[in-house]
């Protein structure tokens, strides 16, 4: 999970995806990342925090990281919460990018439809419930798409 500075969306997607992984008893690593440095090593926002434990996920103890250009090769799939966000880990990956892990984190729920993860960084809390909502439902797919065969 990748977004620009890695303490709203993909921690919260991180956290969402992780606490239904759990749920399922999957053997699934889930890390998310940020393009950007300006917030490494600090905790998710207090808004996302907030909405995640509203539905008993806690994302305190994670910690922003950039995303970096070995994450390609170390993960199968890496989802972009949003176009600007997939350009960016397009620049940062050079040579390394796979446009077959990589792709909007959306397109799961949406294939094709090319639509982002808001950003709520800047809005109020019930932007952080929407976004929520948004990655709970895409996270639901993720892990129908990715378990039909196991089961």
């Amino acid at each position: 999970m990748v977004c620009l500075g890695n303490i709203c969306r993909s921690p919260l997607a991180e956290g969402i995806l992780r606490y239904k992984v759990e749920q399922q008893h999957l053997n699934w690593i889930i890390d998310s990342a940020g393009t950007q440095s300006n917030h490494i090593g600090e905790a998710p926002h207090a808004l996302s925090q907030k909405v995640a434990l509203l539905h008993g996920i806690d994302i305190s103890q994670q910690r922003a990281r950039e995303f970096v250009a070995a994450d390609i090769k170390n993960f199968d799939k890496i989802y972009a919460m949003a176009n600007d966000v997939l350009q960016h880990i397009q620049q940062i990956a050079g040579k390394q990018y796979d446009a077959k892990k990589v792709c909007l984190f959306m397109d799961e729920l949406y294939p094709h439809k090319q639509i982002d993860v808001p950003d709520p960084w800047y809005g109020a809390e019930d932007g952080y419930h929407k976004v929520f909502d948004m990655l709970n439902q895409t996270c639901d797919a993720i892990i129908k798409k990715y378990t039909i065969n196991y089961e």
